[in-house]
């Protein structure tokens, strides 16, 4: 864990939109390349997490999204404009950092929940 003074900073932050990825660069050499459909599904937005405790909804049919741009929100986050319209969650650079940091460990807990809700990456339905 790190303390206040040394938090790791973005260096760089840069949409490859043919990839559908986000690679970030921090001041402590680390460089993470954030596939488009993974920070929408983990999008720390309300409106999918809820307001409370908990993993909140389990966001489905995101595979083809990209990213149509960023806006930097103060000097703490970005705000990912996705190409399916959301735009309401505000990536920290913690969070950033930490969704970097665990892909796998994050990527292999949301696959398991899709299948165990019966959801799917592609397209909006739920498995019959």
């Amino acid at each position: 864990m790190t303390s206040l003074t040394t938090r790791p900073w973005p260096t760089e932050l840069k949409v490859r939109r043919k990839a559908a990825v986000l690679a970030v660069t921090f001041d402590d050499g680390k460089v993470f390349e954030l596939p488009a459909e993974y920070l929408r599904v983990m999008t720390p937005s309300a409106a999918d997490r809820g307001h409370g405790a908990g993993p909140g909804r389990t966001v489905d049919g995101k595979r083809g999204v990209g990213i149509n741009g960023l806006q930097s929100v103060g000097r703490y986050a970005v705000r990912i404009h996705f190409t399916d319209g959301h735009d309401t969650g505000l990536y920290s650079w913690d969070e950033l950092y930490r969704l970097g940091r665990d892909h796998d460990t994050l990527w292999a807990a949301y696959l398991e929940r899709l299948k165990r809700e019966g959801l799917k990456r592609e397209g909006l339905s739920r498995e019959g």
